[in-house]
């Protein structure tokens, strides 16, 4: 908005021409992001716990994780509010990816809230088939519209290997759903502890603020060998406003969190944080950076097939984090001890723009 307010003004006065630059604008949505979560969390959290909107903690889980029953819950809304706000000041509307972002984030968001309300209500949220199925509706919609509208790149890249990038054709639309769905999923299974799914993902928006600058930027791109996505720099704006968002989260959400994201928060981040490795043609280091968000994943995978094909479990409960807990470890070690592992994958990540 402020790009179309007041960079049409730098003919004038040159102060304006910093509008037209995607890093100030980037800045300036982190930023903004970071303050209106900050600012609106006391408010937020007091709104919540008046309309008693409290955590449903499973009989399953934990027994550590029952003091918890009542914490506020849904502050995906607050994370999502100021990123759309700071994404809709800062960044250029035109810009088609802005939009396919803001739509995928709201529509998971929107899904992730009426879960959260019906587990409310009734204790029990929308049922896994029917949550599936509209995922993969509304991913099958962006990934459609990726490759057949804005006729993004179908090749597949792969990291280290420079000269290995096969085209998946009309697939890819299929593999970039799966992408979306399957990080959605990943998250929204991490976000069991205080802080546990935040911080990685802040980190993951944070390294791929740098994946889509750069290959948004043409010289850059070619520089370091990678697929250049006219547009796709754009989305370092909405990125900036994830990880302001996430660390303003991630004031009240830190241990011992005073607000949970719900479904509402940790679907529509997976979901966004899938869609944009899908614009930057960087999908395969998604499995890198979210390397936490794929041991969860996996642990859920081993622990149901173990027990199914031979009657016996592998870990003493999944996803991973319960595991350790039920080993010993205090929740506030097992989320920093994540945190570390993430940013240690994060530059092993980023090392892949210079290791062709």
């Amino acid at each position: 908005m402020l790009y179309h307010l007041l960079y049409p003004f730098h003919t004038e006065w040159f102060v304006f021409n910093v509008f037209k630059y995607i890093t100030f604008r980037t800045i300036y949505a982190t930023i903004t992001a970071l303050l209106l979560t900050m600012v609106l969390g006391p408010w937020f959290i007091r709104k919540v716990s008046e309309l008693k909107m409290g955590e449903v903690i499973r009989n399953d889980g934990p027994q550590s994780h029952f003091q918890k029953k009542g914490t506020p819950t849904m502050g995906g809304i607050l994370i999502l509010g100021a990123v759309i706000f700071s994404t809709l000041l800062w960044a250029n509307l035109t810009n088609p990816f802005i939009w396919t972002a803001i739509f995928i984030a709201v529509s998971f968001g929107t899904l992730g809230l009426v879960d959260d309300l019906r587990k409310l209500k009734r204790g029990k949220g929308i049922s896994v088939r029917t949550k599936l199925v509209v995922q993969i509706l509304v991913a099958l919609i962006v990934s459609s519209y990726l490759t057949f509208f804005l006729r993004l790149d179908t090749h597949l890249y792969v990291p280290f290997l420079k000269n290995i990038t096969p085209d998946l054709g009309w697939f890819f639309v299929i593999f970039a759903l799966l992408v979306i769905v399957g990080t959605s999923n990943a998250v929204n299974l991490t976000d069991g502890l205080d802080g546990l799914a935040i911080g990685p993902t802040a980190i993951a928006f944070g390294t791929y603020l740098v994946f889509v600058y750069c290959t948004g930027h043409y010289k850059i791109a070619q520089y370091l060998q990678i697929p250049f996505i006219k547009g796709g720099g754009e989305l370092a704006v909405f990125c900036g406003a994830m990880v302001g968002a996430g660390m303003g989260f991630l004031w009240y959400n830190t241990y011992p969190a005073q607000i949970f994201m719900g479904d509402v928060g940790s679907l529509a981040l997976g979901a966004s944080l899938g869609t944009i490795a899908v614009i930057a043609k960087q999908e395969i280091v998604l499995a890198i950076v979210g390397g936490v968000f794929v041991m969860e994943t996996l642990s859920v995978i081993f622990q149901v097939a173990s027990y199914r094909l031979r009657g016996k479990r592998i870990f003493r409960m999944a996803p991973l984090h319960h595991h350790f807990e039920l080993k010993g470890w205090r929740e506030p070690k097992i989320i920093v001890r994540f945190w570390i592992i993430t940013i240690l994958l994060a530059l092993l990540t980023l090392s892949t723009l210079k290791l062709r």
